[in-house]
């Protein structure tokens, strides 16, 4: 990237974090190196950008004035990025995803493995987190798209994928193995282990509606380590579908007498401006299940 895009972009994302160390974060950069890249600006431009302080930075009346067209410079950059790879015919290119694990499990090899037989040079970069850290990563530029539970913020634009059930997990010497559905309202006495980082998820939604209070001996947003401890008998949890593929563990998965699900969707800041390779990327979405 050319030297003084970059530069602008450090100004950028640290205006928008408001600290040097979160830009630097997000930037993949040193909190120095974000810092001299400021300074050399103010240099060159003889004139101060931020006001540094305990609480954090901000701008000055000069930054004010010059952030706007720093913004312009980097977005005209993008769009001449874009042009370059139509011209490429995407000889090259990186696409940035978010996603949870059982995406990144069951439906992006999938993906990535037909979008690579028609452009095999593309590299990837992958970010796990939770719905609301995949969300903000949007919304920051920090990927490109991201897979997450819908609805989604307001200002995002979303691709409706799949509705994906929500199961009882339970160990294989269960009283109830055998239901053929189970009764949600057991889950109000037996020691829980909950699916959750962070913001309320569907698993905790499930439960308020039907106004249960398990004893919750577990709380993690680890998949594989919820399945692990419901086969040691540790207590019982409520995984989606998508999860329980393939998996090595030996415990039962039952569908729910109040059935329940979470709608799994794509999201992305704004398809028209995305670039060539995450347009492409969009085609080879229904591979997920091939």
């Amino acid at each position: 990237m050319d030297g003084n895009i970059q530069k602008y972009l450090a100004l950028i994302r640290t205006v928008e974090c408001g600290s040097f160390t979160k830009a630097a974060e997000m930037l993949s950069y040193s909190q120095s190196g974000i810092s001299r890249m400021i300074r050399d600006l103010e240099n060159e431009w003889r004139v101060s950008l931020l006001e540094r302080g305990r609480a954090g930075v901000r701008l000055t009346s000069d930054g004010l004035t010059l952030l706007p067209y720093a913004k312009r410079v980097c977005e005209e950059y993008r769009k001449l990025q874009m042009q370059v790879e139509e011209l490429n015919g995407l000889q090259s290119g990186l696409i940035r995803i978010g996603t949870f694990s059982s995406v990144a499990t069951h439906w992006l090899p999938n993906i990535i493995r037909a979008f690579q037989k028609d452009y095999p040079h593309i590299d990837y970069e992958l970010l796990l987190g939770d719905y609301t850290e995949i969300e903000t990563w949007i919304m920051e530029g920090r990927v490109d798209c991201g897979f997450l539970r819908l609805p989604a913020h307001p200002d995002l634009e979303t691709i409706f994928l799949e509705q994906d059930p929500l199961l009882a997990v339970l160990p294989v010497q269960h009283p109830l193995a055998d239901c053929s559905r189970f009764p949600v309202s057991a889950f109000g006495s037996e020691p829980f282990l909950l699916l959750e980082k962070g913001a309320n998820t569907e698993v905790s939604e499930i439960l308020k509606r039907c106004d249960l209070h398990p004893p919750i001996h577990f709380t993690t947003w680890d998949d594989y380590a919820i399945m692990s401890m419901v086969e040691s008998g540790l207590g019982v949890s409520i995984l989606p579908q998508l999860i329980l593929k393939r998996i090595p563990y030996r415990i039962v998965a039952k569908e729910l007498d109040v059935p329940a699900h979470r709608n799994i969707g794509l999201a992305l800041r704004d398809k028209k401006t995305v670039s060539l390779a995450v347009k492409r990327f969009l085609d080879y979405l229904p591979y997920r299940n091939a």
